[in-house]
């Protein structure tokens, strides 16, 4: 075909395409969207690097960006190869010897035992890693070969296989995060090791994810791409998956889960979880250092009330900081009753008067701002004075750092299967701050370090009692209630799973 030919066919097909109306170009946007899951949720992340960061709307993003060297299954209650296809203890449990399957990042170059020990040394050592305790115990970390990984321990511990599997140790490139700066890579890695990459992050309002398909798994995911949406506002998020404007969205008010099951549109997802909502305890503030100040508080709360009412019965009364089912965790652990009169007597014991506290709360969180007008009811009652405060999703969590607020309530899920990395998170005085509640005890902080290299299961399942015991008896926080993940998809999405740790399948979503 001569060029004059081809330039007159091309012209010919060009005028073909504008006579259809667009009608081509919006099949292909429309084709486009089919293979994108587009999924609301409430607020925006705060990094890309996983070592900085222990908030689940990170790491619910990180389980699709990146790989680790071990993974929790769907159920969320066993281990199984990752980038590791087998690994070997020594007999006496201080040597891990993990071999490599062939895998690749995102650029296509291979994940090589040099990367992996790259990416856990900064988890352990890294001087803005919040993970420093949790990973402190690797003693060495060497790269024997490209596909044999061997780490040793200062001594047996417990957890730490499990451990492994937690997002915030995700294997990155060296190379990306070297030539970045680390700056640069938490705000958008060029290279990863999951199934989807990181193509746009747009602050406050979305992250764009696309396919790897380098993923050495590429060939079961259906998907071309994922766009996690802010919507921080409950009803808004909702309203928009009921008109189609987005495929799936979390954090559904339990308010709503009754009427979203009614409508043929939808799928109301409730998965188990390991999630516990709690009420946070600024322990420096005044008088909330004291513990019968704090004692007080708990005997002022009606807890039953707060499930009745804003979970609509879906919760459940919460009485440890170790969520129902997990390991460890102690039934018959203390359950204070509601009792404003008792909580009254506390405070007289205590010399508090007229005791009024700043209580922070995510604006358009409409089940967190139900509970929390829900106590400061109930505290009136036991002469507490409680002023709201509410504050955008994205501002509240470094005011709860920063420690400026009184009371504000949060929630916990379990990243691994064992209770060492919530205790050490909440317990165990460590770059958190405790759950940034500012809590001190010498003696919990230490059993929280003895019970992570006990072995034996039955002396470690005693150390996890007495101190989810000691926990109760000070009051580190107030244990509201344990509740599924709550989420809704439009009627043609298969496959829209969290397990109990709160890690998304969508590597198995399907949109028909």
């Amino acid at each position: 075909m001569s060029k004059k030919r081809l330039r007159s066919s091309c012209a010919a097909a060009l005028l073909t395409v504008m006579t259809l109306g667009g009608s081509l170009l919006m099949s292909i946007d429309q084709a486009l969207a089919d293979t994108i899951l587009t999924i609301g949720r409430r607020e925006d992340g705060t990094t890309m690097d996983p070592i900085k960061t222990s908030q689940n709307v990170d790491f619910w993003i990180f389980g699709n960006l990146y790989d680790v060297l071990v993974r929790v299954d769907k159920t969320g209650t066993k281990l199984q190869p990752g980038i590791a296809e087998k690994w070997d203890v020594s007999p006496d449990g201080t040597v891990y010897t993990f071999h490599l399957r062939d895998a690749k990042f995102s650029d296509g170059s291979p994940i090589t035992a040099k990367d992996v020990a790259f990416s856990l040394s900064r988890i352990r050592d890294n001087k803005e890693s919040l993970w420093i305790e949790t990973y402190s115990v690797m003693k060495t970390i060497e790269a024997k070969d490209d596909k044999t990984l061997v780490i040793t321990l200062k001594q047996p511990a417990a957890p730490f296989l499990a451990s492994l599997a937690m997002p915030g140790a995700a294997i990155l490139s060296e190379k990306d995060v070297t030539a970045q700066g680390e700056e640069a890579y938490g705000e958008k890695p060029e290279v990863t090791s999951g199934a989807f990459t990181v193509a746009e992050w747009a602050r406050g309002d979305k992250v764009v994810l696309k396919k790897n398909p380098n993923f050495w798994q590429a060939d079961k995911v259906k998907l071309d791409g994922l766009e996690w949406i802010s919507v921080p506002d409950d009803n808004t998020r909702i309203l928009k998956v009921q008109a189609g404007e987005l495929d799936a969205a979390i954090f559904v008010p339990f308010s709503r889960i009754a009427e979203l099951k009614k409508d043929s549109n939808l799928k109301v997802v409730l998965d188990p979880s390991t999630r516990e909502d709690s009420l946070l305890i600024n322990h420096e503030h005044g008088d909330l250092a004291k513990k019968e100040v704090r004692q007080a508080i708990d005997y002022a709360i009606d807890k039953q009330a707060i499930v009745d009412t804003v979970t609509f019965g879906i919760g459940e009364v919460a009485n440890s900081y170790v969520p129902k089912g997990s390991l460890y965790y102690y039934a018959d652990n203390l359950r204070r009753p509601y009792d404003p009169a008792k909580a009254k007597e506390l405070l007289a014991k205590a010399g508090v008067k007229n005791l009024t506290l700043n209580y922070l709360v995510e604006a358009g969180n409409e089940v967190d701002e139900q509970t929390a007008v829900l106590i400061q009811q109930q505290l009136a009652k036991a002469g507490i004075t409680v002023n709201i405060q509410k504050a955008d999703p994205s501002q509240t969590w470094q005011m709860e750092v920063d420690g400026n607020y009184d009371l504000a309530v949060n929630y916990w899920t379990n990243d691994i299967i064992d209770p060492d990395q919530k205790t050490t998170f909440v317990l165990g005085h460590d770059a958190n701050m405790n759950y940034m509640t500012r809590y001190k005890n010498e003696h919990v902080k230490d059993l929280v370090a003895k019970a992570r290299v006990e072995m034996d299961p039955k002396k470690r399942e005693a150390m996890y009692v007495e101190l989810q015991k000691t926990a109760k008896d000070d009051v580190n926080w107030i244990d509201l209630y344990y509740s599924p993940y709550r989420g809704v998809t439009r009627k043609n999405i298969e496959g829209f799973y969290q397990n109990p740790l709160g890690r998304f399948f969508m590597e198995d979503v399907v949109k028909n």
